[in-house]
């Protein structure tokens, strides 16, 4: 992977991560396109610079983040993280052999873009409107609706706005707590793929592999901050655009994006 190719994939990183379009098929599918999916560095990189997102929501939201006197926000998202903590642990070597074929993935993309055509339909009565309102138990159910997005392509904002709906949150509400539990998370993911990981084809720990020359270093430090910057821009972008449209355009692109891209992988791949 080059510094330019690094550069595109950040962007990916930053633009997609919040949005319910799944920021992990997005990349897959511009790694693929370069021919360096099968990089063990390349794979470090996808999941390493989701840090640089996950400072975003910290950036946004700082007042909810440091408010320690609400202990109770601490708590739900302790909670509702631990369902993936555990499942992830356990199937990831399942989900490392998906990422490398994207034809399921373009598939999962097309599929879960038709639940989003009428996920507005399903919840039209929301009886929670702001985040403290949200039970430990509510909180514990989305923690289970994330875990949907251990198939690549299903997109972990769509899985936990979708449960965070089905528990009664209106969708900006959903919204916001799926950028609250992504915290928690998507530490979790990068910390287990930095400092405990082995990857498979240099036998080498994450953090080996960044340092392993300085190139590695400064696209890891480039990317994190383009993925910050871009997903602060994208997050601000979404609420406004769920409040007005609703889920149904991310519906559609999905749809088409999915389509096209699984097209072009049996026919070129």
């Amino acid at each position: 992977m080059d510094f330019i190719q690094s550069v595109i994939i950040a962007i990916i990183e930053g633009l997609t991560e919040y949005l319910p379009i799944s920021s992990t098929a997005h990349m897959i599918f511009a790694s693929s396109y370069y021919g360096i999916q099968e990089d063990d560095f390349v794979k470090l990189f996808q999941v390493s610079i989701q840090f640089g997102a996950i400072l975003a929501v910290v950036a946004l939201y700082w007042k909810k983040f440091f408010d320690f006197r609400r202990i109770s926000f601490y708590i739900k998202l302790a909670f509702a993280v631990i369902p993936a903590l555990l499942l992830g642990y356990l199937f990831d070597d399942m989900i490392e052999d998906v990422l490398g074929n994207p034809i399921p993935i373009a598939i999962a993309l097309i599929l879960g873009g038709i639940v989003l055509l009428f996920i507005d339909n399903f919840f039209k009565n929301p009886v929670v409107q702001k985040e403290e309102d949200i039970s430990v138990k509510k909180a514990i159910s989305i923690g289970f609706w994330q875990c949907l997005a251990m198939m690549p392509g299903t997109s972990r904002a769509a899985a936990s706005i979708i449960g965070g709906m089905q528990q009664g949150l209106a969708r900006e509400t959903a919204a916001e707590f799926s950028f609250f539990l992504a915290v928690p998370t998507m530490l979790a993911v990068a910390t287990y793929s930095v400092f405990l990981k082995t990857y498979e084809h240099t036998r080498l720990k994450g953090y080996e592999l960044l340092m392993q020359n300085s190139d590695n270093l400064k696209m890891f430090l480039a990317g994190n901050l383009i993925a910050f910057v871009v997903a602060i821009i994208a997050i601000k972008g979404f609420i406004g655009l769920i409040k007005k449209y609703g889920f149904r355009p991310w519906g559609w692109y999905r749809i088409i994006a999915g389509g096209l891209l699984l097209v072009y992988f049996i026919t070129y791949k």
